[in-house]
């Protein structure tokens, strides 16, 4: 059996668990929740001999491989029983490998707008670098994909909240799927595929049935961020451009 192996590249806070719900609701796909996030969390924190910013980074080692050579042969590239595979990854998670996978996976992208993503993160982390958006890799992989021939579909978080219908059935056109409606909504409470670390990240979408309705952010953006925000919003702004659109 021929397997659509879809790579979702997106940054943290970007709704990419939703997408990832939406996608496990159809009968042909298996998804997997962040397979290279121990290869992640070993590899940067173990070079840099400092703590991570990152809650469970225990557990998460603890619970998967941190070998990638390994992920790549034996889950991204590994047996699938559905015809289709779908993995949600962030895109700073590719560190320290060889990249050559991505030739044979259909790459996916993920945004957010900076402004609404990176206070979102910061709730977690604390004040987060350019590199713990991932948005300068994504950035840098769309390029290196596209001088390899690849055309990647884009999708705006934003867009999706505001017309997820649409932005779903335009992503599996591209994508040689058909659109499926029971991608639009969810049971509460979580999916077998979570990660160890969904507790402390998945708390809005377990309470979710669907996508939320996107609401723009209200409160001050903190000053703290205006840094990094205007280091991301470079990468962002690329990104963009060739988003999906509602």
């Amino acid at each position: 059996m021929e397997i659509k192996r879809i790579c979702l590249w997106s940054g943290p806070r970007n709704v990419s668990t939703a997408l990832m719900y939406a996608f496990a609701q159809r009968s042909d796909t298996r998804v997997i929740d962040e397979p290279l996030y121990a290869h992640y969390l070993h590899t940067k924190y173990k070079a840099a001999a400092a703590k991570s910013t990152h809650p469970a980074t225990a557990e998460v080692i603890a619970a998967m491989s941190t070998d990638a050579t390994a992920v790549v042969r034996e889950v991204i590239l590994g047996p699938c029983d559905k015809p289709v595979l779908f993995m949600k990854q962030m895109a700073h998670h590719l560190i320290k490998m060889d990249l050559d996978f991505l030739q044979q996976t259909i790459n996916v992208f993920l945004i957010r707008d900076p402004k609404e993503m990176l206070p979102s993160l910061a709730k977690i982390i604390g004040v987060p670098t350019l590199a713990d958006t991932g948005l300068k890799v994504q950035h840098d992989l769309l390029m290196a994909l596209r001088a390899a021939g690849q055309s990647p579909p884009i999708l705006d978080a934003r867009l999706l909240l505001s017309d997820p219908r649409s932005v779903l059935c335009q992503l599996c056109d591209q994508l040689g799927l058909r659109f499926d409606v029971s991608m639009l909504s969810w049971e509460a409470g979580g999916n077998a595929a979570d990660g160890v670390w969904a507790p402390y990240w998945y708390g809005n979408v377990h309470r979710s049935t669907g996508f939320a309705p996107y609401r723009p952010k209200s409160e001050p953006f903190p000053a703290e961020l205006e840094d990094v925000l205007a280091a991301c919003s470079a990468h962002y702004d690329v990104l963009h451009r060739d988003a999906i659109s509602a």
